[in-house]
Protein backbone atom coordinates (compact mmCIF):
# COMPACT_ATOMS: atom_id res chain seq x y z
CA UNK A 1 0.00 0.00 0.00
CA UNK A 2 2.81 2.41 0.88
CA UNK A 3 4.53 1.61 -2.41
CA UNK A 4 1.36 2.39 -4.35
CA UNK A 5 0.93 5.71 -2.51
CA UNK A 6 4.59 6.60 -3.11
CA UNK A 7 4.22 5.75 -6.82
CA UNK A 8 1.10 7.95 -7.02
CA UNK A 9 2.90 10.92 -5.45
CA UNK A 10 5.94 10.53 -7.72
CA UNK A 11 3.75 10.29 -10.80
CA UNK A 12 1.23 13.09 -10.26
CA UNK A 13 3.12 15.64 -8.12
CA UNK A 14 5.13 17.03 -11.06
CA UNK A 15 1.92 17.41 -13.04
CA UNK A 16 0.32 19.41 -10.24
CA UNK A 17 3.42 21.56 -9.83
CA UNK A 18 3.62 22.31 -13.56
CA UNK A 19 0.33 24.18 -13.52
CA UNK A 20 1.64 27.75 -13.24
CA UNK A 21 -0.30 30.98 -12.91
CA UNK A 22 0.13 34.17 -14.89
CA UNK A 23 -1.56 37.36 -13.69
CA UNK A 24 -2.65 39.52 -16.62
CA UNK A 25 -3.17 43.29 -16.32
CA UNK A 26 -4.93 45.25 -19.05
CA UNK A 27 -3.78 48.86 -19.36
CA UNK A 28 -5.81 50.61 -22.01
CA UNK A 29 -6.00 54.32 -22.72
CA UNK A 30 -3.97 57.16 -21.28
CA UNK A 31 -1.46 56.45 -18.54
CA UNK A 32 -2.48 58.25 -15.36
CA UNK A 33 -2.90 57.89 -11.60
CA UNK A 34 -5.51 55.15 -12.08
CA UNK A 35 -3.13 53.12 -14.27
CA UNK A 36 -0.37 53.42 -11.68
CA UNK A 37 -2.67 52.35 -8.86
CA UNK A 38 -4.02 49.44 -10.92
CA UNK A 39 -0.52 48.18 -11.72
CA UNK A 40 0.58 48.42 -8.09
CA UNK A 41 -2.42 46.45 -6.83
CA UNK A 42 -2.10 43.86 -9.60
CA UNK A 43 1.56 43.21 -8.87
CA UNK A 44 0.84 42.86 -5.15
CA UNK A 45 -1.87 40.31 -5.96
CA UNK A 46 0.51 38.38 -8.21
CA UNK A 47 3.07 38.10 -5.41
CA UNK A 48 0.39 37.06 -2.94
CA UNK A 49 -0.94 34.36 -5.31
CA UNK A 50 2.58 33.03 -6.03
CA UNK A 51 2.18 33.72 -9.75
CA UNK A 52 5.09 32.86 -12.01
CA UNK A 53 4.97 36.13 -13.91
CA UNK A 54 2.95 39.27 -14.67
CA UNK A 55 1.63 39.89 -18.17
CA UNK A 56 0.71 43.49 -19.06
CA UNK A 57 -1.42 43.94 -22.19
CA UNK A 58 -0.72 47.51 -23.25
CA UNK A 59 -2.51 49.89 -25.59
CA UNK A 60 -1.81 53.53 -24.78
CA UNK A 61 -1.30 56.86 -26.58
CA UNK A 62 0.91 58.02 -23.68
CA UNK A 63 0.10 59.93 -20.55
CA UNK A 64 1.50 61.58 -17.47
CA UNK A 65 5.22 61.40 -16.81
CA UNK A 66 4.75 61.16 -13.04
CA UNK A 67 2.44 58.13 -13.31
CA UNK A 68 4.73 56.53 -15.89
CA UNK A 69 7.75 56.79 -13.58
CA UNK A 70 5.77 55.31 -10.69
CA UNK A 71 4.84 52.34 -12.87
CA UNK A 72 8.41 51.88 -14.07
CA UNK A 73 9.64 51.81 -10.47
CA UNK A 74 7.12 49.06 -9.72
CA UNK A 75 8.25 47.07 -12.76
CA UNK A 76 12.00 47.41 -12.29
CA UNK A 77 11.78 46.56 -8.59
CA UNK A 78 9.41 43.63 -9.06
CA UNK A 79 10.38 40.24 -7.64
CA UNK A 80 8.41 38.59 -10.47
CA UNK A 81 9.14 38.77 -14.20
CA UNK A 82 7.08 41.44 -15.95
CA UNK A 83 6.17 40.90 -19.60
CA UNK A 84 4.65 43.86 -21.44
CA UNK A 85 2.73 42.91 -24.56
CA UNK A 86 1.39 45.56 -26.98
CA UNK A 87 -1.91 44.04 -28.00
CA UNK A 88 -4.33 43.57 -29.77
CA UNK A 89 -3.53 44.23 -33.42
CA UNK A 90 -3.77 47.92 -34.11
CA UNK A 91 -2.71 48.87 -30.58
CA UNK A 92 0.18 51.18 -29.79
CA UNK A 93 2.66 51.97 -27.07
CA UNK A 94 3.33 55.63 -27.76
CA UNK A 95 5.16 58.10 -25.53
CA UNK A 96 4.91 56.73 -21.96
CA UNK A 97 4.14 53.27 -23.38
CA UNK A 98 7.59 53.16 -24.97
CA UNK A 99 9.24 53.68 -21.59
CA UNK A 100 7.10 50.94 -20.05
CA UNK A 101 8.17 48.50 -22.78
CA UNK A 102 11.83 49.29 -22.25
CA UNK A 103 11.45 48.90 -18.47
CA UNK A 104 9.88 45.42 -18.68
CA UNK A 105 11.89 42.22 -18.37
CA UNK A 106 10.35 41.03 -21.63
CA UNK A 107 8.92 43.32 -24.33
CA UNK A 108 6.56 41.82 -26.88
CA UNK A 109 4.25 43.14 -29.61
CA UNK A 110 1.43 41.81 -31.72
CA UNK A 111 1.62 42.23 -35.51
CA UNK A 112 0.17 45.52 -36.70
CA UNK A 113 1.16 47.45 -33.59
CA UNK A 114 3.68 50.25 -33.11
CA UNK A 115 5.62 52.16 -30.48
CA UNK A 116 7.67 55.35 -30.20
CA UNK A 117 7.18 59.13 -30.22
CA UNK A 118 8.62 59.41 -26.72
CA UNK A 119 9.63 63.08 -26.81
CA UNK A 120 8.28 65.10 -23.83
CA UNK A 121 5.20 66.71 -25.35
CA UNK A 122 5.54 70.17 -23.83
CA UNK A 123 8.97 70.42 -25.41
CA UNK A 124 8.05 69.44 -28.96
CA UNK A 125 9.81 71.77 -31.45
CA UNK A 126 7.83 74.76 -32.61
CA UNK A 127 7.44 75.41 -36.36
CA UNK A 128 10.71 76.63 -37.84
CA UNK A 129 11.02 80.27 -38.78
CA UNK A 130 13.49 82.14 -40.95
CA UNK A 131 15.78 82.87 -38.04
CA UNK A 132 16.98 79.51 -36.76
CA UNK A 133 18.09 81.08 -33.50
CA UNK A 134 14.45 81.58 -32.55
CA UNK A 135 13.84 77.81 -32.43
CA UNK A 136 16.95 77.08 -30.37
CA UNK A 137 15.84 75.08 -27.32
CA UNK A 138 16.01 76.90 -24.02
CA UNK A 139 18.15 75.66 -21.16
CA UNK A 140 15.09 74.23 -19.44
CA UNK A 141 14.04 72.34 -22.58
CA UNK A 142 17.54 70.91 -22.96
CA UNK A 143 17.54 69.75 -19.36
CA UNK A 144 14.22 67.93 -19.65
CA UNK A 145 15.06 66.32 -23.01
CA UNK A 146 18.47 65.22 -21.77
CA UNK A 147 16.87 63.82 -18.63
CA UNK A 148 14.35 61.85 -20.72
CA UNK A 149 17.11 60.54 -22.99
CA UNK A 150 19.24 59.46 -20.03
CA UNK A 151 16.22 57.79 -18.45
CA UNK A 152 15.29 55.68 -21.46
CA UNK A 153 18.97 54.89 -22.07
CA UNK A 154 19.28 53.48 -18.56
CA UNK A 155 16.20 51.33 -19.14
CA UNK A 156 17.61 50.07 -22.42
CA UNK A 157 20.90 49.18 -20.74
CA UNK A 158 19.05 47.46 -17.90
CA UNK A 159 17.31 45.04 -20.25
CA UNK A 160 19.89 44.96 -23.08
CA UNK A 161 17.77 46.61 -25.79
CA UNK A 162 18.47 48.96 -28.67
CA UNK A 163 19.88 52.15 -27.12
CA UNK A 164 20.31 54.10 -30.36
CA UNK A 165 16.68 53.84 -31.40
CA UNK A 166 15.53 54.63 -27.86
CA UNK A 167 17.49 57.89 -27.95
CA UNK A 168 16.01 58.77 -31.35
CA UNK A 169 12.48 58.05 -30.09
CA UNK A 170 12.99 60.71 -27.42
CA UNK A 171 15.04 63.24 -29.35
CA UNK A 172 13.32 63.02 -32.76
CA UNK A 173 9.94 61.50 -31.75
CA UNK A 174 10.51 58.49 -34.01
CA UNK A 175 8.05 55.59 -34.16
CA UNK A 176 8.54 52.02 -35.34
CA UNK A 177 6.36 49.07 -36.35
CA UNK A 178 6.31 45.75 -34.51
CA UNK A 179 8.17 43.96 -37.31
CA UNK A 180 10.97 46.53 -37.40
CA UNK A 181 11.07 46.71 -33.61
CA UNK A 182 11.81 42.99 -33.48
CA UNK A 183 14.40 43.28 -36.25
CA UNK A 184 16.30 46.10 -34.50
CA UNK A 185 16.05 44.47 -31.07
CA UNK A 186 13.76 47.13 -29.65
CA UNK A 187 11.48 44.34 -28.41
CA UNK A 188 12.17 40.67 -27.70
CA UNK A 189 9.20 38.85 -29.21
CA UNK A 190 6.30 39.15 -31.62
CA UNK A 191 3.21 36.99 -31.10
CA UNK A 192 -0.29 36.80 -32.53
CA UNK A 193 -1.99 36.38 -29.16
CA UNK A 194 -1.34 35.68 -25.49
CA UNK A 195 -1.32 31.89 -25.96
CA UNK A 196 1.38 32.07 -28.62
CA UNK A 197 3.32 34.52 -26.47
CA UNK A 198 3.34 32.15 -23.48
CA UNK A 199 4.45 29.26 -25.70
CA UNK A 200 7.37 31.33 -27.00
CA UNK A 201 8.31 32.44 -23.49
CA UNK A 202 8.50 28.84 -22.23
CA UNK A 203 12.07 28.05 -21.22
CA UNK A 204 13.24 31.69 -21.36
CA UNK A 205 15.87 32.56 -18.78
CA UNK A 206 15.62 35.95 -17.09
CA UNK A 207 17.45 37.78 -14.37
CA UNK A 208 14.95 39.31 -11.96
CA UNK A 209 15.98 41.04 -8.72
CA UNK A 210 19.44 39.49 -8.96
CA UNK A 211 18.11 35.94 -9.44
CA UNK A 212 18.14 33.69 -12.48
CA UNK A 213 14.60 32.58 -13.39
CA UNK A 214 13.54 30.09 -16.05
CA UNK A 215 9.98 30.58 -17.27
CA UNK A 216 7.68 27.60 -17.59
CA UNK A 217 4.65 29.07 -19.31
CA UNK A 218 3.59 26.51 -21.92
CA UNK A 219 0.61 25.28 -19.89
CA UNK A 220 0.22 28.33 -17.69
CA UNK A 221 -3.21 29.49 -16.57
CA UNK A 222 -3.93 33.18 -17.17
CA UNK A 223 -5.92 35.06 -14.53
CA UNK A 224 -7.00 38.57 -15.48
CA UNK A 225 -6.74 40.95 -12.54
CA UNK A 226 -9.83 43.14 -12.18
CA UNK A 227 -9.40 46.49 -10.41
CA UNK A 228 -11.36 47.13 -7.22
CA UNK A 229 -14.14 49.73 -7.06
CA UNK A 230 -11.81 52.49 -5.87
CA UNK A 231 -9.50 52.03 -8.83
CA UNK A 232 -12.46 51.80 -11.21
CA UNK A 233 -13.87 55.04 -9.78
CA UNK A 234 -10.46 56.69 -10.16
CA UNK A 235 -10.30 55.50 -13.78
CA UNK A 236 -13.71 57.02 -14.45
CA UNK A 237 -13.27 60.43 -12.84
CA UNK A 238 -9.75 60.98 -14.20
CA UNK A 239 -11.04 60.55 -17.74
CA UNK A 240 -10.91 64.09 -19.24
CA UNK A 241 -14.45 63.78 -20.64
CA UNK A 242 -15.92 62.72 -17.29
CA UNK A 243 -13.99 65.40 -15.40
CA UNK A 244 -15.28 67.99 -17.89
CA UNK A 245 -18.90 66.83 -17.50
CA UNK A 246 -18.66 66.85 -13.70
CA UNK A 247 -17.22 70.37 -13.77
CA UNK A 248 -20.11 71.68 -15.87
CA UNK A 249 -22.70 69.88 -13.74
CA UNK A 250 -21.16 71.55 -10.70
CA UNK A 251 -21.25 75.02 -12.28
CA UNK A 252 -24.83 74.75 -13.56
CA UNK A 253 -26.09 73.03 -10.41
CA UNK A 254 -24.77 75.80 -8.16
CA UNK A 255 -26.05 78.44 -10.62
CA UNK A 256 -29.60 77.02 -10.58
CA UNK A 257 -29.53 76.85 -6.79
CA UNK A 258 -28.56 80.52 -6.61
CA UNK A 259 -31.30 81.43 -9.10
CA UNK A 260 -33.89 79.39 -7.17
CA UNK A 261 -32.95 79.41 -3.48
CA UNK A 262 -34.46 76.50 -1.60
CA UNK A 263 -34.56 74.10 -4.56
CA UNK A 264 -31.87 72.08 -2.72
CA UNK A 265 -31.52 69.29 -5.32
CA UNK A 266 -29.50 71.32 -7.90
CA UNK A 267 -27.28 72.67 -5.15
CA UNK A 268 -26.57 69.25 -3.65
CA UNK A 269 -25.78 67.71 -7.04
CA UNK A 270 -23.65 70.72 -7.94
CA UNK A 271 -21.59 70.62 -4.75
CA UNK A 272 -20.98 66.86 -4.96
CA UNK A 273 -20.00 67.11 -8.64
CA UNK A 274 -17.79 70.09 -7.81
CA UNK A 275 -15.86 68.24 -5.12
CA UNK A 276 -15.32 65.20 -7.39
CA UNK A 277 -14.29 67.37 -10.35
CA UNK A 278 -11.80 69.32 -8.21
CA UNK A 279 -10.31 66.02 -7.04
CA UNK A 280 -9.99 64.90 -10.66
CA UNK A 281 -8.46 68.22 -11.75
CA UNK A 282 -5.99 67.95 -8.88
CA UNK A 283 -4.74 64.66 -10.35
CA UNK A 284 -4.79 65.82 -13.98
CA UNK A 285 -2.71 68.60 -15.51
CA UNK A 286 -5.26 71.16 -16.68
CA UNK A 287 -4.99 74.62 -18.18
CA UNK A 288 -6.01 77.40 -15.79
CA UNK A 289 -6.74 79.67 -18.76
CA UNK A 290 -9.20 77.11 -20.11
CA UNK A 291 -10.99 76.84 -16.76
CA UNK A 292 -11.12 80.63 -16.44
CA UNK A 293 -12.57 80.96 -19.95
CA UNK A 294 -15.32 78.44 -19.14
CA UNK A 295 -16.26 80.33 -15.98
CA UNK A 296 -16.03 83.65 -17.82
CA UNK A 297 -18.23 82.33 -20.63
CA UNK A 298 -20.95 81.22 -18.25
CA UNK A 299 -20.62 84.52 -16.39
CA UNK A 300 -21.18 86.45 -19.65
CA UNK A 301 -24.28 84.39 -20.43
CA UNK A 302 -25.69 85.07 -16.97
CA UNK A 303 -24.84 88.78 -17.34
CA UNK A 304 -26.71 88.89 -20.64
CA UNK A 305 -29.80 87.62 -18.82
CA UNK A 306 -29.53 90.21 -16.05
CA UNK A 307 -28.62 93.29 -18.10
CA UNK A 308 -29.39 94.49 -21.61
CA UNK A 309 -26.27 93.57 -23.53
CA UNK A 310 -27.92 93.43 -26.97
CA UNK A 311 -26.64 89.86 -27.37
CA UNK A 312 -22.95 90.81 -27.31
CA UNK A 313 -22.35 89.34 -23.87
CA UNK A 314 -24.20 86.17 -24.85
CA UNK A 315 -22.20 85.60 -28.02
CA UNK A 316 -18.97 86.39 -26.20
CA UNK A 317 -19.95 83.97 -23.45
CA UNK A 318 -20.56 81.13 -25.90
CA UNK A 319 -17.23 81.81 -27.64
CA UNK A 320 -15.33 81.92 -24.32
CA UNK A 321 -17.06 78.74 -23.17
CA UNK A 322 -16.09 76.88 -26.37
CA UNK A 323 -12.45 78.00 -26.39
CA UNK A 324 -12.11 77.29 -22.68
CA UNK A 325 -13.40 73.75 -23.20
CA UNK A 326 -10.88 73.18 -25.99
CA UNK A 327 -8.01 74.49 -23.87
CA UNK A 328 -8.97 72.81 -20.59
CA UNK A 329 -6.89 69.67 -21.17
CA UNK A 330 -3.82 69.17 -23.37
CA UNK A 331 -4.54 66.17 -25.58
CA UNK A 332 -0.86 65.58 -26.33
CA UNK A 333 0.17 65.63 -22.68
CA UNK A 334 -2.61 63.37 -21.41
CA UNK A 335 -2.81 61.14 -24.44
CA UNK A 336 -6.52 62.00 -24.67
CA UNK A 337 -8.58 65.11 -24.18
CA UNK A 338 -12.16 66.30 -24.09
CA UNK A 339 -14.12 64.95 -27.04
CA UNK A 340 -14.90 67.59 -29.67
CA UNK A 341 -18.50 66.32 -30.14
CA UNK A 342 -18.97 66.58 -26.36
CA UNK A 343 -17.76 70.19 -26.39
CA UNK A 344 -20.09 71.01 -29.29
CA UNK A 345 -23.01 69.34 -27.49
CA UNK A 346 -22.47 71.28 -24.26
CA UNK A 347 -21.94 74.52 -26.18
CA UNK A 348 -25.25 74.06 -28.02
CA UNK A 349 -27.01 73.18 -24.76
CA UNK A 350 -25.59 76.32 -23.14
CA UNK A 351 -26.56 78.41 -26.16
CA UNK A 352 -30.10 76.97 -26.16
CA UNK A 353 -30.44 77.68 -22.46
CA UNK A 354 -29.14 81.19 -23.05
CA UNK A 355 -31.69 81.89 -25.82
CA UNK A 356 -34.52 80.39 -23.76
CA UNK A 357 -33.76 82.56 -20.75
CA UNK A 358 -33.45 85.73 -22.86
CA UNK A 359 -36.78 85.12 -24.60
CA UNK A 360 -38.45 84.34 -21.31
CA UNK A 361 -37.02 87.52 -19.79
CA UNK A 362 -38.14 89.72 -22.72
CA UNK A 363 -41.61 88.20 -22.65
CA UNK A 364 -41.89 88.69 -18.90
CA UNK A 365 -40.91 92.36 -19.24
CA UNK A 366 -43.70 92.99 -21.78
CA UNK A 367 -46.46 91.42 -19.67
CA UNK A 368 -48.78 93.89 -17.95
CA UNK A 369 -48.43 94.13 -14.16
CA UNK A 370 -51.31 92.32 -12.44
CA UNK A 371 -50.46 92.73 -8.75
CA UNK A 372 -49.24 95.39 -6.35
CA UNK A 373 -49.61 99.16 -6.19
CA UNK A 374 -48.50 99.72 -9.78
CA UNK A 375 -51.41 97.63 -11.02
CA UNK A 376 -53.91 100.09 -9.42
CA UNK A 377 -52.72 103.00 -11.56
CA UNK A 378 -54.94 103.39 -14.62
CA UNK A 379 -57.63 100.99 -13.44
CA UNK A 380 -61.34 101.84 -13.42
CA UNK A 381 -63.32 102.40 -10.21
CA UNK A 382 -66.98 103.18 -9.42
CA UNK A 383 -68.12 105.91 -7.03
CA UNK A 384 -70.15 104.42 -4.17
CA UNK A 385 -70.55 107.37 -1.78
CA UNK A 386 -69.91 111.11 -1.71
CA UNK A 387 -69.36 113.32 1.30
CA UNK A 388 -67.70 116.58 2.29
CA UNK A 389 -64.53 114.67 3.24
CA UNK A 390 -64.29 112.93 -0.12
CA UNK A 391 -65.51 109.84 -1.84
CA UNK A 392 -65.64 106.09 -1.43
CA UNK A 393 -65.09 104.03 -4.57
CA UNK A 394 -64.99 100.34 -5.48
CA UNK A 395 -61.86 99.19 -7.32
CA UNK A 396 -61.07 95.51 -8.03
CA UNK A 397 -63.81 94.45 -5.63
CA UNK A 398 -62.37 96.54 -2.78
CA UNK A 399 -63.70 99.76 -1.27
CA UNK A 400 -61.22 102.65 -1.11
CA UNK A 401 -61.27 106.24 0.09
CA UNK A 402 -60.76 108.59 -2.83
CA UNK A 403 -60.32 112.27 -3.63
CA UNK A 404 -60.77 114.13 -6.86
CA UNK A 405 -60.31 117.62 -8.31
CA UNK A 406 -63.68 117.24 -10.02
CA UNK A 407 -67.19 116.83 -8.63
CA UNK A 408 -68.25 113.22 -8.85
CA UNK A 409 -71.65 111.54 -8.76
CA UNK A 410 -72.62 108.18 -7.25
CA UNK A 411 -72.34 105.43 -9.85
CA UNK A 412 -69.91 107.43 -11.99
CA UNK A 413 -66.90 105.62 -13.51
CA UNK A 414 -63.56 107.13 -12.62
CA UNK A 415 -59.92 106.42 -13.46
CA UNK A 416 -57.29 105.91 -10.75
CA UNK A 417 -54.45 108.39 -11.32
CA UNK A 418 -52.31 107.79 -8.24
CA UNK A 419 -52.26 106.30 -4.77
CA UNK A 420 -51.26 108.09 -1.58
CA UNK A 421 -51.23 105.74 1.39
CA UNK A 422 -54.75 104.27 1.44
CA UNK A 423 -56.36 107.12 -0.55
CA UNK A 424 -56.84 106.98 -4.32
CA UNK A 425 -56.64 110.09 -6.44
CA UNK A 426 -59.23 109.74 -9.20
CA UNK A 427 -60.63 111.70 -12.12
CA UNK A 428 -63.74 111.18 -14.18
CA UNK A 429 -63.22 108.58 -16.86
CA UNK A 430 -63.62 109.90 -20.39
CA UNK A 431 -66.03 107.93 -22.50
Amino acid sequence: MKRILFFFIITFLPLLASSTTVIKLEIKGAVGPASSNYLKEGMATAVQDNAQMILIELDTPGGLSTSMREMIQEITNSSLPVVTYVSPKGARAASAGTYLLYASHVAAMAPGTNLGAATPVSLMPVPKMTDENITTPTSLEKKVINDAMAYIKSLAELNDRNITWAMEAVKDAKSISAKDALRYHVVDLMAENSTELLNKLDGTRLRVSGKEITLSTKNAVIHTFEPDWKTQLLMIITDPNIAYILLLIAIYGIFFELMNPGAIFPGVIGVISGVISLYALNMLPFNYAGLLLILLGIGFMVAEVLIAGFGILGVGGVAAFTFGSLLLFDTDTLGSGVSIPLIIAFTLVSLTFFIFVIRFLIKSRSVKIVTGVDEMIGSTAEVLETSEKGYRVRCHGEVWYAESDSVLQIGQKVRVESLSGLVLHVNPKKE
